[in-house]
């Protein structure tokens, strides 16, 4: 017997990541089912690729995060539609409404704070490397972001990585 692990003929890695994404689909619709009002506490912390294939930002906004960006859903977004390739929201920035369109596939983390969860995704732009970005702007003061790492917290955070052997 051998101590290397063969590579997989199926996809593993891939058909993981898009169930998890899945889950984000079905939180933000429920969302909508509900009359796009957020339940309790809850609120939702979404970073995604800008430069991602589907993405739909303002420019400005491209230019100021022009590698990745954290969206926040809390108080103050509109016309949250969800698709099953991805959703739009409205939102605010620096007072300026802006209208976002964002694919699953884009979606590098998911985190709703007020129960501790979060979802890390693997990019599947290639070799995009996260860069230093500027707070969002958001015009309500948002809560300080929990750390994502670390399941050894107690938290729900789910971070899925698979690295193969060669």
């Amino acid at each position: 017997m051998s101590d290397e692990t063969p590579d997989s003929m199926i996809p593993y890695d891939t058909i993981v990541q898009e169930a998890l994404r899945a889950v984000v689909g079905r939180v933000l619709g429920e969302i909508v089912e509900g009359g796009s009002e957020l339940p309790g506490a809850h609120h939702f912390y979404i970073t995604f690729k800008t430069h991602a294939p589907g993405v739909s930002i303002p420019a400005s906004l491209r230019e100021r995060f022009p590698d990745e960006m954290t969206i926040v859903l809390q108080n103050k977004f509109w016309d949250l539609n969800v698709r099953e390739d991805g959703f739009s929201v409205g939102l605010s920035f620096n007072q300026i409404p802006s209208q976002l369109g964002i694919p699953y596939s884009a979606i590098t983390q998911f985190v709703d704070p007020a129960v501790d969860f979060g979802l890390q995704f693997q990019a599947t732009v290639a070799d995009m490397a996260p860069a230093p970005t500027d707070a969002a702007g958001n015009d309500e003061e948002q809560r300080e972001r929990p750390p994502v790492e670390g399941a050894e917290d107690g938290s729900n955070v789910v971070s899925v990585d698979f690295g193969r052997k060669k």
